[in-house]
């Protein structure tokens, strides 16, 4: 059988011009075609390519190959079948190089016979349905090359020291596959590097690529310019339609006005304007240029989100029932990113009885800043009833919580909380009034706020409250901490931990307020227990809560197909007569449960179960929400 060859190259070539990286770009990420149902006219074939297993080329030219690709959706007759072949053969050439099989060959066959047989469109005409004429495609890859030398220079002119850095970053080294994709690619990671080194304007000047088929390597030399340091210049914000333009220049301007460089700056100033509530996307230009001083000017160009919202929550637990809330949120209340949400909540319906509902209502008006200065004000007032276990309550509350932020991780929260109404047990209600001032700081190393899979985070408050009935001071200190391993690397399967510690000091456990003292159990604590219901109890089995707390939990987070994961866990939890985070007697539960991955974070479903109860405690938990427990 005699066959068509594609010639191989010159003993050495310029490789990777403009025509062959196109084609190589397009032999890795074209896909197959579609394929629709069979029109009746043309050359009946069918085509085949056969490449050698192990070299994982016979998948990629498989889509590549229009004759194998437009068999059924444009047939041909024979003469643009021979055209179509011939056509095929420079781009599986191209798919060879791409896998650094320089040297290799494409032969292409009809029915046995070479493209340029005189007699082959007559053997085509003679083609039937039921004796198709039969395309083969036999790749030959041979040795695959290799990198040969990699030099980087400074283009003229150019400052040396941070292209030598850049180069050192490349990540291409002699020796490595030589695949025009690896080339690319540490080309762009030297720019990068250079734009994160404080050079906006790096760029590759010039690039030669050399094939020698003697020596079966590729030699690379770059010519590149890192141009000037830069740092930013005042930031420009357009798009905006009913947003006050001053209040966005100063929360970008706050993040990179002044400062060097950097592709991370861009990133947390466009992460601030996210954040402001308003806007449904923020884009970054940087101008192509610098003005005067080396200052990089940049805009941002914002569209704005709807101004109204409504939106709700339903959640489920087995000792207490289903519970649901709902919320109305203005994003833009006054045209400074001011937001007024309200909120209202039912819980705690355990089959349909409204009568122990829990009933919360507030409303939530958050400004993004406070005399121009980057302090967020959050200011609430709501009223809650509450027919719990452990206690009842009638109240009236309040709060305004200013938080400045020291960095993109960090924060620090203070601001007077003020509560009154009626609290007791067993129906019998007394009148209470506390006054507070919280005092607190977070940090947040995570990679998400409902599902995160590495990292760590950490809050600690500090709350002295005054209570106007018994005269009686205390401070309610707490410290809440969770941390995430990505074991698998791939974020399929996570390790969480999450520890709590907790004390009221200045009072005994009696003087403290019923809903100050410490409590532990439930979908957000202990799982398995009734919520509120570890630690002491009255004689009618009624939890006293505790002047401490301590818990730890440790969760098994597995990702098994698609958006479905599961989880096994083990959770702990102690609630103390005294301060001192410990002294009570530990519960621990145990269980697993199932997620399911949505936009907007994981549903969680999770069953626990109770491995030392207390009396009364049922055989297991079921909890339902958004998010993962932890």
């Amino acid at each position: 059988m005699t066959s068509q060859a594609y010639p191989a190259p010159p003993r050495r070539t310029i490789a990777l011009g403009a025509t062959v990286l196109l084609a190589v770009l397009l032999a890795l990420a074209r896909p197959a075609a579609a394929q629709d149902p069979p029109e009746p006219a043309g050359i009946p074939y069918r085509a085949e390519v056969v490449a050698p297993d192990e070299a994982g080329l016979q998948a990629l030219a498989a889509g590549v190959a229009q004759t194998l690709t437009l068999r059924e959706r444009a047939p041909t007759d024979a003469f643009g079948l021979i055209g179509r072949v011939r056509a095929d053969i420079p781009r599986l050439q191209d798919v060879l190089r791409a896998q650094a099989y320089w040297g290799g060959e494409v032969l292409a066959t009809i029915d046995g016979l070479p493209l340029d047989d005189p007699g082959l469109p007559a053997r085509l005409q003679a083609a039937t349905p039921d004796s198709p004429a039969v395309v083969v495609f036999r790749l030959v890859p041979r040795e695959p090359y290799r990198i040969g030398t990699v030099t980087v220079q400074p283009a003229a002119g150019a400052d040396p020291a941070p292209v030598r850095a850049a180069a050192a970053e490349s990540g291409l080294s002699a020796g490595d596959p030589a695949r025009p994709e690896a080339v690319l690619s540490a080309e762009s990671t030297m720019r990068d590097a250079l734009r994160r080194a404080g050079h906006p304007l790096a760029a590759v000047a010039g690039r030669e690529t050399i094939v020698d088929h003697d020596r079966r390597t590729m030699d690379v030399t770059w010519q590149v310019a890192a141009g000037p340091r830069a740092t930013f210049a005042a930031p420009e914000v357009t798009g905006q339609v009913r947003t006050n333009t001053g209040l966005l220049e100063r929360t970008a301007a706050r993040q990179i006005e002044g400062q060097a460089y950097s592709p991370a700056a861009l990133e947390r100033a466009r992460r601030a304007l996210v954040g402001l509530g308003v806007f449904e996307s923020v884009r970054i230009e940087a101008a192509m240029s610098l003005s005067p001083g080396d200052r990089l000017p940049v805009t941002f160009r914002v569209v704005e989100r709807p101004l109204r919202a409504f939106g709700g929550t339903l959640s489920y637990e087995t000792n207490y029932g289903a519970g649901v809330s709902l919320f109305w949120e203005h994003r833009n209340l006054f045209g400074g990113a001011e937001r007024l949400r309200l909120d209202g909540e039912v819980a705690r319906l355990a089959e349909g009885d409204f009568s122990n509902a829990t009933y919360r209502a507030f409303a939530t008006l958050t400004l993004p800043e406070m005399f121009r200065r980057d302090i967020r004000l959050t200011a609430r007032a709501g009223a809650v009833r509450e027919l719990l276990d452990a206690y009842d309550r009638d109240a009236i509350v309040a709060s305004a919580l200013a938080e400045r932020r020291l960095s993109e991780r960090t924060a620090l929260q203070a601001g007077p909380q003020f509560e009154t109404g009626r609290i007791g047990r067993y129906g019998d209600l007394v009148p209470f009034t506390l006054f507070g001032f919280v005092m607190g700081a977070r940090w947040d190393g995570t990679t998400s706020l409902l599902d995160p899979t590495s990292g760590a985070r950490l809050s600690v408050t500090a709350t002295p409250w005054w209570s106007f009935d018994n005269r009686v001071t205390y401070t309610r200190l707490l410290a809440v901490g969770s941390t995430y391993w990505d074991v698998t690397g791939n974020q399929r399967g996570v390790l969480a931990l999450r520890g709590v510690v907790g004390a009221a000091v200045g009072a005994t456990r009696d003087e403290i307020t019923l809903d100050k003292r410490f409590y532990a159990g439930g979908g957000g604590s202990v799982r398995g227990y009734v919520f509120q219901s570890i630690g002491p109890r009255d004689a009618g089995n009624k939890p006293l809560g505790g002047a401490s707390l301590l818990e730890a939990s440790i969760e098994w987070r597995q990702r098994i197909s698609g958006p479905w994961g599961a989880v096994v866990f083990v959770d702990a939890g102690a609630v103390g007569e005294d301060a001192v985070p410990g002294t009570g007697g530990f519960r621990v539960g145990a269980g697993a449960g199932l997620r399911y991955l949505t936009a907007i974070g994981p549903i969680r479903v999770d069953i626990g179960v109770p491995l030392n109860p207390q009396r009364g405690d049922p055989a297991y938990g079921l909890y339902v929400g958004i998010g993962q427990a932890f």
